[in-house]
């Protein structure tokens, strides 16, 4: 089968096919515009902005890491990395992808909105208030994650009656997903949680709401699973883990290294300083965060809102901001690497080019 172009508010994606927003650094400039260029959705994750260009952006440092907000969700970084993917697409659909859990939530929004983003996905919480930030800027297509029919009843309630419009799209994330989970760990391994039977009951909410198109994210892998998804009501599919097997992801050599040398029983939960429940690779780091000797918790960048400044950081053994920047930079001895469910089948690394064409005719 062929699939049909994905319509996300005014824009058109040649492909249904959307690349998942993965910080810090992975999927960046040069991973989401090529995503774009070949027909996809590129989509930049604005997590950690300050990392970029080796820290060029970041205007203080302490440990020669980003100090506070400002500089970890750095402005003129994210700017560069949007400016820069369209270089490499031209004017073709480019999202982004903030976590609603971020410190500064709202301006990373406004940024992105001002350096010419047209799409911008949230996940890590409800994004209930995602509209009032990218006021002035009515063609910003708005793309929530849910993990349930009800996550998205209660975000399109709460925006037709604050803001009077409605999700673009929306993402519906499965348990299988690399990095934060939207369910507890128990819930990540139970039958009525998994991402196929998740998805005719939010494309039916969706539909109440005017057809909202529904994209199925988590543990999607070739083009079988993109059509299984779509048999059941989806428009399109999310799929992250296997960009980073590309040679444009923007992942430092060693992290690609390490989802290739993985095993399926390499590939696990655990807890996160951001209170879910998040999806890595077992690595050196796992083993010391287990035995209470990880590197020192310092919470210089002061990342996200529920680790309360290092306080739950230090709850589960990590700062989770310098071990993600750790893994973008290839430490394998300190470096977190988040991988979908499916990261173990990644085997060759190819081009972007190439992996859209697996994906949509086949390999």
């Amino acid at each position: 089968m062929s699939f049909e172009p994905l319509k996300i508010g005014k824009y058109t994606i040649e492909k249904p096919i959307v690349q998942g927003g993965m910080g810090v650094g992975i999927s960046w400039d040069r991973l989401a515009g090529s995503v774009s260029k070949e027909g996809g959705l590129g989509v930049i994750s604005a997590v950690g902005t300050g990392y970029y260009a080796n820290k060029k952006y970041a205007h203080k440092l302490v440990s020669d890491r980003p100090l506070d907000v400002a500089n970890f969700y750095s402005k003129e970084g994210l700017t560069a990395i949007i400016n820069n993917a369209r270089k490499i697409c031209g004017d073709k659909p480019l999202a982004a992808n903030i976590l609603y859990a971020i410190n500064d939530y709202g301006r990373v929004v406004r940024d992105a909105c001002e350096a010419g983003i047209d799409i911008i996905i949230t996940g890590a919480g409800l994004p209930t208030n995602m509209p009032e930030f990218t006021e002035g800027y009515p063609d910003v297509a708005l793309v929530p994650i849910v993990s349930s029919a009800k996550a998205l009843t209660i975000i399109c309630k709460r925006w037709q009656k604050r803001y009077n419009r409605l999700p673009d799209a929306v993402v519906l994330e499965g348990p299988k997903s690399g990095g934060h989970q939207g369910f507890t760990y128990e819930q990540c391994f139970m039958e009525e949680y998994q991402l196929e039977n998740l998805i005719e009951p939010v494309v039916e909410e969706a539909k109440k709401w005017g057809d909202i198109p529904v994209i199925a994210a988590g543990g999607i892998w070739d083009k079988s699973d993109i059509e299984a998804a779509m048999a059941k009501g989806a428009k399109g599919v999310q799929m992250g883990t296997r960009f980073i097997g590309t040679h444009e992801c923007d992942a430092h050599e060693n992290f690609k290294q390490v989802l290739l040398n993985a095993k399926k029983e390499d590939i696990i939960l655990m807890k996160s300083p951001v209170g879910y429940p998040a999806r890595g690779v077992h690595t050196h780091l796992t083993d010391l965060v287990e035995k209470r000797e990880g590197p020192a918790i310092k919470c210089i960048s002061n990342c996200v809102a529920p680790c309360h400044r290092g306080e739950e950081a230090k709850q589960v053994g990590f700062c989770i901001a310098d071990r993600l920047s750790d893994a973008y930079y290839g430490n394998m001895e300190t470096g977190l690497f988040f991988s979908g469910s499916n990261g173990y089948r990644l085997n060759e690394i190819i081009s972007v080019k190439e992996l859209m064409h697996k994906l949509t005719e086949g390999e």
